[in-house]
């Protein structure tokens, strides 16, 4: 048995896209499906935003890489304008979410070990997360599957449950640095953090001079219907993840904090050959010119709520499938009776509607951020012909 030419990591479908038009992919068979999936998050702008495309193009026949080495007047340019429109002082560009978590890390650890608080490395963070599938982030999170064939893990790092603050605070001792959490948590199952357990986390840190770490590499980005979902909860953090959607598509990751927080991070403590070249800012500055205003944020926030209101009625239709929904913005859950993979496979192979499966068995909806009525009234059209012709495994057993 010889080896794919692709390393077999994924389970991959049938479906092979070769063209994207706003919110539809083109298979090779030239059949069109109804994209909420968004690569995972990714396309905000869907496929053929003509900002984002012409960005890219000019950029790329201009200048598209130099290192490090040199002063980057386009990356200058937009870490000043992620400074102006978040928390953060300083940006650190990578290229993946990825990255920009394990920058995170270092940040919160750097933070304390800079002024000599060697034994203050650990990082508390909560069970069912996702922070990537580096050795670093794959510690971070308390999912087994992820661990498996990986050991030993990294050191440093604790888990709590998920939203539960006194979990968090019984968790503080002397090594401990700081918190990484995603306000809502994607992978995990679209499960959206209280504002008690985040305002929490922020008391807690400023209690113990810790750092409170977000990771929104997935509900940043005008996904959730602000900007990035810490301002939906109140509070400041100190070092945040961002990706995704930051790109439009372009792979682009980036890591802000503040300058208190960033004090360890100085000449020679990390690096990224390819992060912050021309061709990713221009992605990223064409992603800010489109998503960054009041009105585009407060579409998002009108037409989640349209979708949403939609969903929680429809559900009650197919009680056998759905139990509820929950999410932010346009970062949706759906809860369902099982497993949903199969349910995801179903409405793709035969109804051409894409969505995503999550964790606590949650069928996830993170479409592009442009989708309008017209949109909502085909994934319904879908989406209720896959729940009509869908046998559940337990009618089946």
């Amino acid at each position: 048995m010889s080896i794919t030419p692709l390393m077999p990591v994924y389970p991959r479908c049938g479906f092979r896209p070769v063209k994207g038009e706003h919110c539809h992919l083109i298979g090779e068979d030239g059949r069109r499906y109804l994209d909420f999936a968004a690569g995972i998050a990714v396309n905000l702008l869907g496929h053929s935003h003509e900002g984002l495309i012409g960005a890219i193009q000019r950029q790329a026949a201009t200048l598209m890489h130099v290192s490090n080495l040199y002063g980057s007047p386009q990356g200058e340019h937009l870490a000043q304008r992620l400074v102006d429109l978040t928390f953060a002082d300083t940006v650190f560009f990578t290229n993946s979410g990825v990255e920009a978590v394990e920058c995170a890390i270092k940040t919160v650890r750097a933070y304390h070990q800079h002024v000599g608080n060697n034994r203050k490395y650990e990082i508390i963070t909560f069970r069912n997360a996702f922070h990537g599938r580096t050795m670093a982030t794959i510690s971070a999170s308390s999912q087994e599957k992820m661990h498996k064939g990986f050991y030993p893990l990294l050191e440093g790092f604790k888990y709590v449950d998920f939203d539960d603050l006194e979990g968090a605070k019984a968790a503080i001792g002397p090594n401990t640095a700081g918190f990484l959490v995603e306000p809502v948590q994607g992978e995990g199952g679209i499960r959206p953090a209280s504002q008690e357990f985040m305002q929490g986390l922020r008391a807690l840190a400023d209690e113990h001079d810790l750092l409170l770490a977000l990771d929104e590499v997935q509900c940043g980005m005008a996904r959730s219907g602000t900007l990035y979902a810490y301002e939906q909860y109140g509070i400041v953090p100190d070092v945040m993840a961002s990706a995704k959607g930051l790109g439009g598509g372009f792979p682009i990751g980036a890591c802000l904090a503040t300058e208190k927080a960033a004090r360890g991070m100085v000449i020679g403590t990390h690096g990224s050959t390819y992060g912050g070249n021309p061709l990713a800012m221009a992605a990223g500055e064409a992603v800010l010119d489109a998503v960054a205003n009041d009105e585009f944020l407060a579409q998002v926030r009108a037409t989640s709520e349209r979708l949403r209101t939609r969903l929680e009625q429809f559900i009650g239709n197919y009680p056998e499938l759905f139990e509820l929904v929950r999410g932010k913005g346009l970062m949706l859950g759906i809860r369902m009776k099982f497993e949903p993979r199969e349910f995801v496979g179903h409405l793709r192979d035969n109804h051409q509607l894409l969505t995503v499966a999550a964790g606590d068995q949650t069928l996830r909806l993170v479409p592009p951020l442009v989708i309008g009525d017209v949109e909502i009234d085909e994934f319904f059209d879908k989406l209720s012909a896959g729940a009509a012709s869908y046998q559940p495994p337990a009618a089946t057993s």
